[in-house]
Protein backbone atom coordinates (compact mmCIF):
# COMPACT_ATOMS: atom_id res chain seq x y z
CA UNK A 1 0.00 0.00 0.00
CA UNK A 2 3.18 2.55 0.81
CA UNK A 3 4.42 2.34 -2.40
CA UNK A 4 1.46 2.60 -4.25
CA UNK A 5 0.80 6.06 -1.73
CA UNK A 6 4.12 7.22 -2.32
CA UNK A 7 3.71 8.34 -6.35
CA UNK A 8 0.01 9.75 -5.47
CA UNK A 9 -1.07 13.71 -5.22
CA UNK A 10 -3.50 14.78 -2.78
CA UNK A 11 -4.26 18.19 -2.29
CA UNK A 12 -6.50 17.56 0.67
CA UNK A 13 -3.76 16.03 2.37
CA UNK A 14 -1.41 19.13 1.93
CA UNK A 15 -1.09 21.18 5.10
CA UNK A 16 0.78 24.01 3.25
CA UNK A 17 -1.85 24.56 0.39
CA UNK A 18 -3.18 27.67 2.38
CA UNK A 19 0.19 29.28 3.39
CA UNK A 20 0.54 33.12 2.31
CA UNK A 21 3.09 33.47 -1.07
CA UNK A 22 4.98 35.98 1.47
CA UNK A 23 5.69 32.83 3.99
CA UNK A 24 5.95 30.58 1.42
CA UNK A 25 9.01 32.31 0.26
CA UNK A 26 10.09 32.86 3.75
CA UNK A 27 10.20 28.93 4.29
CA UNK A 28 11.74 28.08 1.19
CA UNK A 29 14.50 30.33 1.88
CA UNK A 30 14.80 28.72 5.39
CA UNK A 31 15.29 25.54 4.06
CA UNK A 32 17.56 26.94 1.04
CA UNK A 33 14.52 26.04 -1.74
CA UNK A 34 15.91 22.73 -1.36
CA UNK A 35 12.69 20.78 -3.06
CA UNK A 36 13.75 17.48 -4.22
CA UNK A 37 12.77 16.99 -8.20
CA UNK A 38 10.05 14.50 -7.57
CA UNK A 39 8.42 17.13 -5.37
CA UNK A 40 8.49 20.45 -7.57
CA UNK A 41 4.93 19.77 -8.65
CA UNK A 42 3.65 19.84 -5.12
CA UNK A 43 5.32 23.28 -4.72
CA UNK A 44 4.43 24.20 -7.88
CA UNK A 45 1.43 23.64 -6.44
CA UNK A 46 1.59 25.41 -3.50
CA UNK A 47 3.19 28.36 -4.90
CA UNK A 48 -0.02 29.59 -7.25
CA UNK A 49 -2.07 28.85 -3.73
CA UNK A 50 -0.26 31.01 -1.99
CA UNK A 51 -0.60 33.54 -4.58
CA UNK A 52 -4.58 33.44 -3.62
CA UNK A 53 -4.19 33.13 0.25
CA UNK A 54 -2.54 36.47 0.13
CA UNK A 55 -5.40 37.98 -1.79
CA UNK A 56 -7.90 36.65 0.34
CA UNK A 57 -5.82 37.00 3.56
CA UNK A 58 -5.46 41.12 2.80
CA UNK A 59 -8.93 41.23 2.94
CA UNK A 60 -9.65 39.05 5.65
CA UNK A 61 -7.26 41.05 7.40
CA UNK A 62 -8.95 44.77 6.50
CA UNK A 63 -12.29 43.07 7.18
CA UNK A 64 -12.31 40.98 10.48
CA UNK A 65 -9.00 42.38 11.95
CA UNK A 66 -10.42 44.67 14.12
CA UNK A 67 -12.90 42.32 15.29
CA UNK A 68 -10.23 39.59 15.97
CA UNK A 69 -8.35 41.70 18.14
CA UNK A 70 -11.49 42.17 20.29
CA UNK A 71 -12.36 38.90 20.96
CA UNK A 72 -11.82 37.53 24.80
CA UNK A 73 -11.55 34.20 25.70
CA UNK A 74 -13.80 33.56 28.50
CA UNK A 75 -14.63 29.99 28.16
CA UNK A 76 -12.07 27.52 29.37
CA UNK A 77 -10.70 25.11 26.48
CA UNK A 78 -10.92 21.39 26.43
CA UNK A 79 -7.59 20.18 25.05
CA UNK A 80 -7.62 16.19 23.77
CA UNK A 81 -3.84 14.89 24.65
CA UNK A 82 -2.15 12.03 23.59
CA UNK A 83 0.56 10.60 21.14
CA UNK A 84 0.25 10.27 17.65
CA UNK A 85 -2.50 6.83 17.01
CA UNK A 86 -3.11 6.54 20.45
CA UNK A 87 -6.91 7.21 19.76
CA UNK A 88 -7.20 11.33 19.43
CA UNK A 89 -9.15 11.35 16.81
CA UNK A 90 -11.66 9.20 18.10
CA UNK A 91 -11.91 10.98 21.47
CA UNK A 92 -11.82 14.25 19.63
CA UNK A 93 -14.56 13.18 17.01
CA UNK A 94 -17.08 12.28 20.15
CA UNK A 95 -16.58 14.90 21.88
CA UNK A 96 -17.04 17.31 18.79
CA UNK A 97 -20.84 15.95 18.97
CA UNK A 98 -21.54 18.54 21.28
CA UNK A 99 -22.12 21.06 19.17
CA UNK A 100 -23.94 23.47 21.86
CA UNK A 101 -21.29 23.38 24.11
CA UNK A 102 -17.84 23.14 21.73
CA UNK A 103 -16.83 24.57 18.62
CA UNK A 104 -13.52 22.37 17.37
CA UNK A 105 -11.29 23.91 14.75
CA UNK A 106 -12.21 21.95 11.18
CA UNK A 107 -9.83 20.60 7.95
CA UNK A 108 -10.15 23.94 6.19
CA UNK A 109 -9.74 26.15 9.28
CA UNK A 110 -6.31 25.00 10.66
CA UNK A 111 -5.12 24.83 6.87
CA UNK A 112 -6.55 28.19 5.80
CA UNK A 113 -6.33 30.10 9.25
CA UNK A 114 -5.30 33.48 7.53
CA UNK A 115 -8.15 33.34 5.48
CA UNK A 116 -10.98 30.62 6.77
CA UNK A 117 -13.66 33.77 7.81
CA UNK A 118 -14.59 34.94 4.81
CA UNK A 119 -13.17 32.01 2.44
CA UNK A 120 -14.57 28.73 4.10
CA UNK A 121 -18.31 29.11 3.00
CA UNK A 122 -17.30 28.92 -0.52
CA UNK A 123 -14.54 27.23 -0.59
CA UNK A 124 -15.77 23.73 1.45
CA UNK A 125 -18.20 23.95 -1.30
CA UNK A 126 -16.66 24.83 -4.47
CA UNK A 127 -13.06 22.13 -3.63
CA UNK A 128 -14.81 19.24 -1.43
CA UNK A 129 -14.20 16.40 -4.04
CA UNK A 130 -10.39 17.53 -3.73
CA UNK A 131 -10.12 15.95 0.02
CA UNK A 132 -10.56 12.22 0.43
CA UNK A 133 -13.13 10.86 1.94
CA UNK A 134 -10.96 8.99 4.69
CA UNK A 135 -8.00 9.35 5.90
CA UNK A 136 -5.14 6.84 4.45
CA UNK A 137 -3.55 5.91 7.52
CA UNK A 138 -6.92 4.42 9.46
CA UNK A 139 -9.95 5.17 7.12
CA UNK A 140 -11.78 7.82 9.51
CA UNK A 141 -13.96 9.59 8.31
CA UNK A 142 -12.12 12.99 6.55
CA UNK A 143 -13.78 16.48 4.93
CA UNK A 144 -13.06 19.81 5.02
CA UNK A 145 -15.96 19.74 7.82
CA UNK A 146 -14.30 17.26 10.28
CA UNK A 147 -12.82 18.33 13.45
CA UNK A 148 -8.53 18.45 12.78
CA UNK A 149 -5.80 19.13 15.05
CA UNK A 150 -4.89 22.83 15.31
CA UNK A 151 -0.90 22.14 15.10
CA UNK A 152 -1.10 23.64 11.35
CA UNK A 153 -2.29 26.83 11.99
CA UNK A 154 -0.14 28.69 13.80
CA UNK A 155 2.93 26.33 12.14
CA UNK A 156 1.57 28.30 8.57
CA UNK A 157 1.88 31.32 10.58
CA UNK A 158 5.23 30.74 12.58
CA UNK A 159 7.25 27.99 10.95
CA UNK A 160 7.21 26.57 14.99
CA UNK A 161 6.33 23.05 14.35
CA UNK A 162 8.34 19.71 14.34
CA UNK A 163 5.90 18.65 11.39
CA UNK A 164 7.69 20.74 9.21
CA UNK A 165 10.66 18.20 9.95
CA UNK A 166 8.32 16.07 7.92
CA UNK A 167 7.89 17.76 4.63
CA UNK A 168 11.81 19.03 4.69
CA UNK A 169 13.36 16.05 6.70
CA UNK A 170 17.31 16.99 6.21
CA UNK A 171 16.24 19.73 8.61
CA UNK A 172 14.12 17.44 11.00
CA UNK A 173 16.44 18.06 13.39
CA UNK A 174 15.97 21.60 13.65
CA UNK A 175 12.31 21.60 13.93
CA UNK A 176 11.83 18.63 16.33
CA UNK A 177 12.41 21.21 18.84
CA UNK A 178 9.16 22.23 18.40
CA UNK A 179 7.44 19.76 20.12
CA UNK A 180 8.18 20.66 23.62
CA UNK A 181 9.70 24.02 23.12
CA UNK A 182 12.16 23.03 25.73
CA UNK A 183 15.67 25.13 24.97
CA UNK A 184 13.81 27.51 22.19
CA UNK A 185 14.11 30.92 22.97
CA UNK A 186 10.93 32.58 24.30
CA UNK A 187 10.80 35.23 22.18
CA UNK A 188 10.18 32.29 19.57
CA UNK A 189 7.61 30.78 22.33
CA UNK A 190 5.92 33.85 22.84
CA UNK A 191 5.44 34.51 18.89
CA UNK A 192 4.17 30.75 18.57
CA UNK A 193 1.39 31.57 21.53
CA UNK A 194 0.79 34.71 20.34
CA UNK A 195 -0.36 33.42 16.51
CA UNK A 196 -2.04 30.44 18.62
CA UNK A 197 -4.39 32.53 20.51
CA UNK A 198 -5.47 34.50 17.79
CA UNK A 199 -5.97 31.22 16.02
CA UNK A 200 -8.57 30.45 19.25
CA UNK A 201 -9.66 34.24 18.84
CA UNK A 202 -10.66 34.22 15.20
CA UNK A 203 -12.66 30.44 16.11
CA UNK A 204 -14.11 31.99 19.08
CA UNK A 205 -15.46 35.04 16.86
CA UNK A 206 -16.57 32.36 13.91
CA UNK A 207 -18.67 30.17 17.16
CA UNK A 208 -18.89 31.81 20.34
CA UNK A 209 -18.18 28.56 22.27
CA UNK A 210 -15.55 26.71 24.32
CA UNK A 211 -13.15 25.32 22.20
CA UNK A 212 -12.50 21.78 21.64
CA UNK A 213 -8.70 21.50 20.93
CA UNK A 214 -6.64 18.23 19.69
CA UNK A 215 -2.77 17.85 18.81
CA UNK A 216 -1.13 15.17 19.66
CA UNK A 217 2.47 17.83 20.50
CA UNK A 218 0.25 19.70 22.84
CA UNK A 219 0.93 16.38 25.10
CA UNK A 220 4.38 17.67 25.40
CA UNK A 221 3.46 21.51 26.05
CA UNK A 222 1.03 21.40 28.93
CA UNK A 223 3.30 24.43 30.71
CA UNK A 224 2.90 26.78 27.26
CA UNK A 225 -0.77 25.64 27.31
CA UNK A 226 -1.78 26.89 31.01
CA UNK A 227 0.33 30.34 30.76
CA UNK A 228 -2.23 31.34 27.49
CA UNK A 229 -5.39 29.38 29.08
CA UNK A 230 -5.14 28.79 33.10
CA UNK A 231 -8.31 27.71 33.43
CA UNK A 232 -7.95 24.82 30.58
CA UNK A 233 -9.22 21.84 31.16
CA UNK A 234 -7.30 18.58 30.02
CA UNK A 235 -8.17 15.04 28.64
CA UNK A 236 -5.44 12.40 27.81
CA UNK A 237 -5.49 9.04 25.78
CA UNK A 238 -3.20 6.31 25.82
CA UNK A 239 -2.87 3.00 24.71
CA UNK A 240 -0.46 -0.24 24.21
CA UNK A 241 2.69 1.19 23.48
CA UNK A 242 3.19 -1.68 20.78
CA UNK A 243 0.02 -0.83 19.04
CA UNK A 244 1.36 2.80 18.75
CA UNK A 245 4.99 1.86 17.42
CA UNK A 246 3.07 -0.20 14.90
CA UNK A 247 0.90 2.31 14.20
CA UNK A 248 3.05 5.10 13.60
CA UNK A 249 5.00 3.00 11.31
CA UNK A 250 1.93 2.68 9.02
CA UNK A 251 1.40 6.09 9.39
CA UNK A 252 4.51 6.97 8.15
CA UNK A 253 4.05 4.83 5.14
CA UNK A 254 0.94 6.30 3.95
CA UNK A 255 -0.39 9.72 5.15
CA UNK A 256 3.29 11.55 5.47
CA UNK A 257 4.06 10.41 1.91
CA UNK A 258 1.45 13.21 0.82
CA UNK A 259 3.47 15.76 2.68
CA UNK A 260 6.74 15.66 1.56
CA UNK A 261 9.07 17.91 -0.45
CA UNK A 262 12.64 16.46 0.02
CA UNK A 263 12.93 12.47 -0.05
CA UNK A 264 13.28 11.15 2.90
CA UNK A 265 15.23 7.95 4.24
CA UNK A 266 12.86 5.03 5.81
CA UNK A 267 15.93 3.46 7.62
CA UNK A 268 15.70 6.15 10.11
CA UNK A 269 11.87 5.91 10.45
CA UNK A 270 11.44 3.85 13.77
CA UNK A 271 14.08 5.38 15.29
CA UNK A 272 12.73 8.86 14.67
CA UNK A 273 9.38 7.42 16.41
CA UNK A 274 11.25 6.05 19.24
CA UNK A 275 12.81 9.46 20.20
CA UNK A 276 9.51 11.29 19.74
CA UNK A 277 7.52 9.41 21.96
CA UNK A 278 10.23 9.37 24.54
CA UNK A 279 10.53 13.47 24.14
CA UNK A 280 7.05 14.12 24.22
CA UNK A 281 6.37 11.84 27.14
CA UNK A 282 9.12 12.99 29.43
CA UNK A 283 7.95 16.47 28.95
CA UNK A 284 4.32 15.37 29.66
CA UNK A 285 5.19 13.34 32.73
CA UNK A 286 6.87 16.67 33.90
CA UNK A 287 4.13 19.22 33.70
CA UNK A 288 1.72 16.98 34.47
CA UNK A 289 1.25 18.12 37.93
CA UNK A 290 0.64 21.63 36.93
CA UNK A 291 -2.36 21.10 35.94
CA UNK A 292 -5.12 21.91 39.16
CA UNK A 293 -6.88 19.25 40.49
CA UNK A 294 -10.47 18.36 38.69
CA UNK A 295 -9.25 19.72 35.21
CA UNK A 296 -7.34 16.68 33.89
CA UNK A 297 -8.48 13.13 33.25
CA UNK A 298 -7.01 9.75 31.64
CA UNK A 299 -9.29 7.24 29.38
CA UNK A 300 -7.40 4.17 27.84
CA UNK A 301 -7.96 4.05 24.11
CA UNK A 302 -8.90 0.25 24.75
CA UNK A 303 -12.15 1.36 26.93
CA UNK A 304 -13.06 3.87 24.82
CA UNK A 305 -13.14 1.75 21.60
CA UNK A 306 -15.18 -0.68 24.01
CA UNK A 307 -17.87 1.46 25.41
CA UNK A 308 -17.53 4.87 23.89
CA UNK A 309 -20.56 6.66 25.78
CA UNK A 310 -19.78 5.36 28.73
CA UNK A 311 -16.07 7.30 29.08
CA UNK A 312 -17.14 10.37 27.31
CA UNK A 313 -20.10 10.51 30.42
CA UNK A 314 -17.19 9.67 32.61
CA UNK A 315 -14.89 12.56 31.13
CA UNK A 316 -17.58 14.61 31.64
CA UNK A 317 -17.93 13.55 35.20
CA UNK A 318 -14.66 14.13 36.28
CA UNK A 319 -14.14 17.30 34.31
CA UNK A 320 -17.41 18.31 35.72
CA UNK A 321 -18.31 19.52 32.14
CA UNK A 322 -22.44 20.56 32.29
CA UNK A 323 -25.13 18.34 29.28
CA UNK A 324 -24.08 15.13 28.81
CA UNK A 325 -27.74 14.09 29.11
CA UNK A 326 -28.58 16.67 26.29
CA UNK A 327 -26.17 15.42 24.23
CA UNK A 328 -26.48 11.52 25.33
CA UNK A 329 -28.61 11.31 21.74
CA UNK A 330 -26.77 12.91 19.20
CA UNK A 331 -23.98 11.15 20.72
CA UNK A 332 -25.01 7.64 20.42
CA UNK A 333 -26.10 8.53 16.85
CA UNK A 334 -22.46 8.69 15.85
CA UNK A 335 -21.46 6.04 17.74
CA UNK A 336 -23.90 3.56 15.98
CA UNK A 337 -22.51 5.33 12.70
CA UNK A 338 -19.37 3.60 13.20
CA UNK A 339 -20.33 0.50 13.40
CA UNK A 340 -18.93 -1.11 9.96
CA UNK A 341 -15.69 0.53 10.89
CA UNK A 342 -12.93 -1.39 10.64
CA UNK A 343 -9.58 -1.30 12.46
CA UNK A 344 -6.05 -1.69 10.90
CA UNK A 345 -4.63 -5.04 11.71
CA UNK A 346 -0.97 -5.78 11.59
CA UNK A 347 1.34 -8.68 11.93
CA UNK A 348 2.92 -9.27 14.96
CA UNK A 349 5.72 -7.20 15.72
CA UNK A 350 9.54 -8.77 15.28
CA UNK A 351 11.35 -9.61 19.11
CA UNK A 352 13.90 -6.96 18.01
CA UNK A 353 11.18 -4.23 17.31
CA UNK A 354 9.70 -5.37 20.27
CA UNK A 355 12.92 -5.30 22.68
CA UNK A 356 13.38 -1.71 21.43
CA UNK A 357 10.12 -0.43 22.26
CA UNK A 358 10.25 -1.71 25.85
CA UNK A 359 13.23 -0.85 26.07
CA UNK A 360 12.77 3.33 25.06
CA UNK A 361 9.38 3.26 26.79
CA UNK A 362 9.07 1.48 29.55
CA UNK A 363 7.75 3.84 31.59
CA UNK A 364 4.73 4.39 29.55
CA UNK A 365 4.52 0.59 29.86
CA UNK A 366 4.90 0.50 33.45
CA UNK A 367 2.73 4.36 34.00
CA UNK A 368 -0.56 2.71 32.60
CA UNK A 369 0.03 -0.97 33.29
CA UNK A 370 0.42 -2.62 29.82
CA UNK A 371 2.15 -5.84 29.53
CA UNK A 372 5.61 -5.82 28.23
Amino acid sequence: MGVKLKHRWSIGHNYLAGITAGAWWRLLRENRFAVDPAYWHRAAFITAASLLNSYYCRGEERRYGQAVEDVEITRPPLFILGHWRSGTTLLHYLLAQDTSQFAFANTYQVVNPCTFLSTEDVNTRRFARMVPSMRPMDNMELSFRTPQEDEFAPLLLTFRSLYLGVSFPRRAAHYSRYLTFRDVPRAEIEEWQAEFIRFCKKLTLKYDRALLLKSPPHTARIRLLLEMFPDARFVHVHRNPYRVFQSQRHYFDTAMWYTYLQKPDPTKTDDGILRRYTALYDAFFDDRPLIPEGRFCEVRFDDLQRDPVGEVRSIYEKLSLRGFKENEPQLQSYVDSLSDYRKNEYPPLDEESRRRVAEAWARSFEKWNYPV
